[in-house]
């Protein structure tokens, strides 16, 4: 079976340049089912969201030339079909594992039901269920809103109104670059371009409140990769002591017995396994030192912001008449003492 979702390289795009765009396949999907690959949460109290793959009828995205040819077709779209009236009830529905930072996101949506609600809308740029942006609408408050939520708690809410009518399907999109946000509604920009530094970085889902039913369908994003922190720190090591010969990272996995190579400066090396000396290095926070004919091989604890080993920095370097074990932990000191220093702003060593 093809896979859900599809990778493209991009050469040119209409507005800020990405490297990749990823669209989400509903028609693979089977009917009646939680979408594969998508995880649901729910922030406030109540009832999960219940999320399934219905079939729908969409507006072409191209309508047909002939005068007898119907504008319409039937669909696989992304449904949220719980119609809790509990207040502060936000299903969300997270787009797959992927962190994005810089990227673009449109979505079709269309408002079916709601008592309470009546909203669909994008969560982005999430660290966790309390803490995200949001760029949603609203069928009865004929709104757009953009705010930020940050430890659970929902900020100054910002937008215009906009007639918004249930039934119809209309489109979201959000374009995030460094710390610039754009929000637009069927194609237009509806609020000035937000400045803010909260989120840098984050998931991305889809979004709901209380008893509204929505659907979702054509999921765009285009964005540039997210580099992880690890990788980013070898790169910016190397470049700032230009003559090593190489720097690994190795980590313990949950899913192996043994550490492995999560960053290095040598794209292959990654996802190698270490070796018990890798092992001693994390688990007791000791130094190794090995050599051959022509480097020297020191490995060092990174610790986290607690102070705990959580990985170890293998730093290569190149051998000496009279290099001994003493002198070469001394060269390689102050290049993980660099990698270190950048560590207590990171909340998680493996994003």
């Amino acid at each position: 079976m093809r896979k859900h979702i599809f990778w493209v390289l991009m050469v040119a795009f209409a507005g800020p340049v990405f490297a990749a765009e990823k669209t989400f396949d509903l028609s693979e999907m089977p009917v009646n089912k939680a979408p594969a690959g998508f995880h649901s949460l729910l922030k406030g109290s109540g009832k999960p969201g219940d999320w399934k793959v219905i079939m729908d009828d969409v507006p072409l995205a191209f309508p047909s030339l002939s005068t007898n040819a119907p504008n319409v077709a039937k669909k696989s779209v992304v449904a949220q079909l719980s119609e809790d009236m509990t207040d502060e009830h936000f299903p969300l529905l997270v787009l797959g594992d992927e962190t994005y930072g810089d990227f673009t996101l449109t979505t079709r949506f269309k408002i079916v039901s709601g008592i309470l609600e009546q909203m669909g809308g994008i969560a982005f740029r999430m660290q966790d269920v309390k803490n995200y942006y949001v760029l949603r609408a609203s069928a009865v408050d004929h709104n757009v809103r953009f705010y930020e939520v940050v430890n659970g708690e929902i900020g100054t809410l910002m937008g215009p109104k906009v007639p918004i009518a249930k039934g119809e399907w209309h489109e979201l999109s959000v374009e995030c670059k460094g710390n610039q946000i754009r929000c637009s509604f069927d194609g237009k920009e509806v609020i000035p371009t937000v400045t803010d530094n909260t989120f840098s970085a984050g998931k991305i889902a889809l979004w709901t409140k209380s008893d509204s039913v929505s659907y979702f369908t054509d999921i765009r994003i285009a964005y540039t990769p997210h580099e992880r922190f690890l990788q980013s720190l070898v790169r910016e090591t190397m470049e700032k002591f230009p003559r090593l010969q190489g720097i690994d990272v190795v980590a313990l996995s949950g899913k192996s017995s043994g550490p492995k190579v999560v960053a290095s400066n040598n794209d292959k090396a990654i996802g190698q396994p270490g070796d018990k000396n890798d092992a001693e290095v994390i688990n007791k926070g000791v130094m190794t030192y090995r050599k051959d004919k022509e480097l020297v091989y020191v490995t060092l604890p990174l610790r986290d912001r607690n102070g705990d080993p959580a990985a170890g920095v293998r730093v290569v370097m190149k051998s000496f008449p009279g290099q001994t074990e003493e002198n070469a932990i001394v060269r390689a000191m102050p290049v993980v003492k660099q990698m270190q220093e950048r560590v207590p702003a990171v909340n998680d060593l493996m994003e």
